[in-house]
């Protein structure tokens, strides 16, 4: 009997101390150039790119293709600086370049359709792609591009359609697709043995910028599994490749904190990242560093500046989800005519859940479950819409279905963010 309770309490005595002291994976001493690089040597290459673009075009303004190239370099130097007057700029040279050759070049057709999905405008990318098709030039090019807009539409039947004509599994393009698709399907493990296949290839082509882009995505779905150190790992790999990529750093913060409960390093590692990249995001992001430390006061003040910032015309509907979920439960009226835009230009079930979600903060709780079973139940797999669904349920009586929603969630806990599980634990 004494050694079954003694036994009992190292157990909860090692349970205790896990759970306290989460495993550190990062190393200060691993990022810590990136973070502080001080020349962006990326961004002077671009800008050396669009300087030499823009003087060319000046110089001889009928070689159109010169205003394509000048295109290529404003969207790249909105990625590098998260400026969207470069964005807006790269619309503005793409539609001229495309008014100039009658709508009748596939891929400058292709180039403006990417523009208009970094804006957020996928009806628009849509009508655009299929102009393209039409033309037939590099059709499977436009064929995969479909396949993206479809999805962010949520036409997934046209989406699997496009998928399936340009099937190829020892091509980059297919592979970075299927994996998307096999997400979207709930099946991680598939996402990731596909995104895995595609690394190899990116890695054997020697192009940096599919390298990145495959290791950030890969360091994202390592996270979603659970697998917080192959994740850092590839941040990191992505980071050796650009000590500018804004994106990877994000990822290392969010480790610090929703994995290690290192809100301080996640915030100082913020901080650097805004001195060389403009996101809005960056400020809900601190917001909620200070909701975890319990600071309510800079918790107001990062949510006022993000809502400053989203102010600007600019952005479009590019922030309309992010804004609804913030205003959820402060402006809810606001909330919901922001989720039924989202709706109205994507309606898929993320956006449908976040108008369910705005009907729930404004009491109509009934409404928010007809939502939820009727465009989100069983069609999405991600926590966020899970935790919806978990309060909506909740609040509809329907308890049977919240504790399978809890279980699930508590599993996701590291993607959620250590706020969220704290208000999953009180289901």
């Amino acid at each position: 009997m004494k050694t079954n309770i003694i036994l009992l309490l190292f157990a909860f005595v090692l349970a205790s101390s896990c759970k306290e002291k989460p495993s550190k994976i990062t190393k200060t001493s691993d990022y810590e150039i990136y973070i502080t690089n001080p020349d962006n040597t990326i961004l002077s290459k671009i800008e050396e790119d669009y300087s030499f673009w823009k003087n060319k075009y000046k110089e001889t303004p009928n070689q159109y293709p010169y205003l394509a190239k000048l295109a290529a370099a404003e969207s790249k130097l909105f990625t590098a600086t998260g400026n969207i007057d470069y964005l807006k700029k790269a619309e503005e040279n793409l539609l001229e370049v495309n008014k100039i050759t009658k709508y009748n070049n596939a891929g400058y057709l292709r180039s403006l359709a990417r523009n208009y999905i970094s804006q957020h405008k996928f009806k628009e990318a849509l009508d655009v792609l299929k102009k393209a098709e039409i033309n037939g030039e590099n059709l499977e090019g436009t064929q995969k591009m479909l396949f993206d807009v479809h999805m962010e539409l949520g036409n997934y039947t046209q989406a699997k359609d496009n998928l399936t004509k340009v099937k190829d599994l020892n091509d980059f393009g297919y592979l970075i697709r299927l994996s998307k698709w096999s997400d979207y399907k709930g099946d991680l493990a598939s996402a990731i043995k596909y995104l895995e296949k595609a690394q190899t290839i990116a890695e054997s082509s020697q192009l940096n910028e599919i390298k990145q882009w495959t290791y950030t995505n890969l360091a994202d779905f390592y996270g979603h599994d659970g697998q917080i150190e192959n994740s850092y790992k590839n941040y990191l790999k992505a980071l050796q490749l650009n000590p500018d990529n804004a994106y990877a750093k994000k990822g290392i913060a969010w480790i610090a904190y929703a994995h290690e409960n290192n809100p301080e390093e996640a915030k100082r590692i913020l901080e650097k990242i805004e001195k060389q990249h403009q996101s809005p995001d960056y400020y809900l992001f601190k917001a909620e560093l200070a909701e975890f430390e319990g600071d309510t006061v800079q918790k107001n003040k990062y949510f006022k500046i993000y809502l400053d910032s989203v102010n600007n015309p600019k952005y479009g509907d590019m922030y309309n989800a992010h804004t609804s979920k913030l205003l959820a439960d402060v402006n809810s009226e606001k909330a919901v005519e922001l989720a039924k835009i989202e709706v109205q230009n994507r309606p898929t079930p993320m956006s449908y859940d976040l108008l369910a979600w705005s009907y729930f903060n404004t009491g109509k709780k009934e409404k928010a479950l007809e939502i939820i079973d009727t465009f989100v139940a069983n069609k999405t797999f991600e926590p966020e819409a899970q935790y919806h669904m978990a309060k909506i349920y909740k609040a509809n009586g329907k308890t049977d279905k919240v504790a399978a929603l809890k279980k699930e969630l508590l599993a996701s806990s590291y993607e959620l963010g250590p706020v969220t599980t704290k208000q999953v634990s009180q289901l």
